[in-house]
């Protein structure tokens, strides 16, 4: 069986410190990668009309027609619910990998794979709790620019209410627990193999070992996003409803296609793969400093 190196050698900094990293790591990726976020949810939310003609030809043609019809401020839109809710998610995802990664291993000088994969998918099973309500606050924010009244994060939060907030939450968990699984699994891989004899790493390699995981794992995640996008969303006047997951699926394959559930796949790879290869750099960094 495949086993990672030891790195129990290494001063590991406390619990809520790593939540501290994270939630730091997590603000500079996001901002980072917002506008093509934007692009994403709008590729994804978009129908086909009767006469066959959609909105948007494409990640550039997107770009090119949110800000001419928005402003480069268009791009921006929902980064303040993105940021406030950031920073909970991306710490308990992080923080609650290394400390379950640390439980499996035990004292054992090396994890394995099953571990690591069990590992993820409790750390996204728990930022659910998090990633759900930043999430349906932002992609509303991000739609609302289409109807011509640009609804403020107030707002938005006002008319859903608590349980509005939690809307689709299971369709987030059918995404985000696969998703972790695989990333942190194969971070943890690509990690150990450009790992060094005496335990090093460069930031490079880091963020090399990010950014591959997050293609992989994105790639894998994308056709439940769309779902999860469609779900959340308030639909406008003549467009489609859903009254959950399945509904969802049956009347998308009805309608455009299973070609529909790869709708958003580059930029979400283009959000993905650099939002946390910069995070895990960013994470990594704290880490070490705390750990002094």
């Amino acid at each position: 069986m495949s086993q990672t190196k030891s790195q129990q050698h290494v001063k590991k900094p406390p619990f809520y410190m790593n939540l501290v990293a994270g939630a730091v790591a997590g603000v500079i990726g996001a901002s980072t990668v917002f506008p093509i976020d934007m692009v994403k949810t709008r590729l994804q939310n978009q129908k086909i009309s009767v006469d066959g003609t959609k909105q948007y030809n494409g990640v550039l043609d997107c770009f090119r027609k949110i800000i001419k019809a928005e402003g480069g401020k268009g791009l921006y839109r929902g980064l303040s619910a993105n940021l406030v809710g950031i920073i909970p998610e991306k710490a308990l995802k992080l923080a609650v990998n290394d400390l379950l990664r640390t439980m499996l291993q035990g004292d054992n000088p090396t994890i394995t794979i099953p571990q690591e994969v069990l590992a993820g998918a409790g750390a996204g099973f728990c930022q659910v709790v998090a990633t759900n309500p930043m999430e349906i606050v932002k992609i509303n924010m991000q739609v609302s620019g289409l109807s011509g009244k640009k609804a403020s994060l107030k707002e938005i939060v006002s008319e859903l209410g608590l349980k509005g907030l939690y809307k689709g939450t299971a369709s987030t968990l059918l995404r985000d627990v696969p998703f972790s699984m695989v990333y942190f699994s194969m971070y943890g891989r690509i990690k150990q193999n450009l790992t060094s004899e005496n335990g090093e790493i460069g930031l490079g390699r880091i963020l090399l070992a990010g950014i591959t995981a997050g293609t992989f794992a994105a790639s894998v995640s994308t056709p439940m996003d769309v779902i999860k996008t469609r779900i959340q969303v308030k639909p406008r006047p003549g467009e489609p409803t859903y009254t959950g997951i399945m509904d969802c699926i049956n009347k998308t394959l009805k309608n455009e296609g299973p070609r529909a559930f790869a709708k958003g796949l580059v930029p979400r790879i283009l959000i993905i793969s650099p939002l946390f290869g910069i995070t895990l750099v960013c994470y990594e960094i704290q880490k070490k400093f705390f750990a002094h």
